[in-house]
């Protein structure tokens, strides 16, 4: 009864819906901070969302092909991202929308 339950749960796990599609964004995350590629991202939401006085932080994005992350902002009815070189925290550039 165990063991059927067991398989019965790594199977669904391998045919789920997240079954043979790409790592998502905290995947690739996850695995490049274990590689010591890029800071952890409390870290670096310590240093960039201080500097983000007023605006309300969404959330990240990253892009594991360059190290980056994508911090996005709402303030007022304007987005705002912010590119982070995820190995410094340096942000890189923003743009409003």
């Amino acid at each position: 009864m165990i063991m059927s339950g067991l398989f019965l749960g790594v199977l669904l796990l391998a045919t789920g819906p997240g079954a043979g599609q790409p790592y998502r964004d905290q995947d690739a995350a996850l695995a490049a901070r274990r590689a010591g590629q890029v800071m952890p991202l409390r870290q670096i939401e310590e240093r960039v969302v201080p500097r983000m006085a007023g605006a309300d932080y969404l959330g990240p994005e990253f892009d594991a092909a360059n190290g980056t992350y994508r911090l996005k902002f709402m303030r007022g009815g304007s987005v705002i991202w912010l590119d982070v070189d995820g190995r410094t925290g340096a942000v890189l550039g923003r743009s409003d929308r």
